[in-house]
């Protein structure tokens, strides 16, 4: 099985592309998304996908990258896909929506693809429910630093007015606990204003209930 090629393009087509590898001119068929990032000349390395055809030649699949092998190759295991039609999902859809579409059962998002009808949509959302599934997402590793930054200029405004470190604290968890979109803004004032808001209200609660007992 041939898992990836590495090697100088020597022709971008259409629908294929030649990719020199030890002095050896192999054709791989590809998606436009693929093929859009190909130059001739260049160095390119591609994941592949070998599919052996009886009474006709073998056909060698390249992708950019691995999520698309990966949606392609699966896509094979449902009756009635081959491989031109699975190359056309990737092409159309691409990795990320097909599998978006098999996770909310969006059947009718597969009938855009040439080759595949109501019936064909319906079973490859079926049989791939528990194959295609979406990633967790990913924190942006600039989120964190960047939460940290705001969060400790807001501490810094909370005790210039008066609050100690322990109110503020309390203050700003329990402001993003009723408000999470507030971690992601970055907006010192906002985040502030929305802070001094929730410590005013927990400050008259608690004034009201100390009046109640006394």
């Amino acid at each position: 099985m041939i898992a990836s090629v590495t090697g100088e393009v020597r022709f971008v087509g259409a629908t294929q592309a030649v990719v020199e590898v030890s002095g050896f001119g192999i054709e791989v068929q590809a998606s436009p998304h693929t093929l859009a990032g190909l130059r001739t000349g260049s160095t390119v390395h591609l994941h592949t996908a070998y599919i052996a055809r009886k009474d006709e030649a073998p056909l060698l699949f390249g992708f950019a990258g691995a999520d698309e092998k990966e949606v392609f190759t699966v896509m094979l295991g449902v009756s009635g896909v081959g491989p031109r039609t699975a190359l056309a999902a990737v092409s159309v859809l691409g990795p990320e929506e097909t599998r978006r579409a098999i996770a909310t059962g969006d059947d009718k998002a597969f009938t855009a693809v040439p080759g595949i009808g109501p019936k064909s949509a319906r079973r490859i959302v079926l049989e791939l429910a528990d194959k295609l599934v979406l990633p967790e997402p990913k924190e942006s590793p600039a989120t964190q630093p960047q939460m940290q930054v705001w969060r400790e200029q807001v501490m810094d405004a909370l005790r210039g007015l008066g609050w100690s470190e322990k109110d503020a604290t309390r203050g700003i968890d329990d402001a993003l606990e009723t408000q999470p979109e507030l971690a992601d803004s970055g907006n010192v004032a906002e985040v502030l204003r929305a802070v001094l808001s929730w410590l005013g209200t927990a400050k008259g609660t608690s004034h009201a209930r100390s009046r109640g007992r006394s």
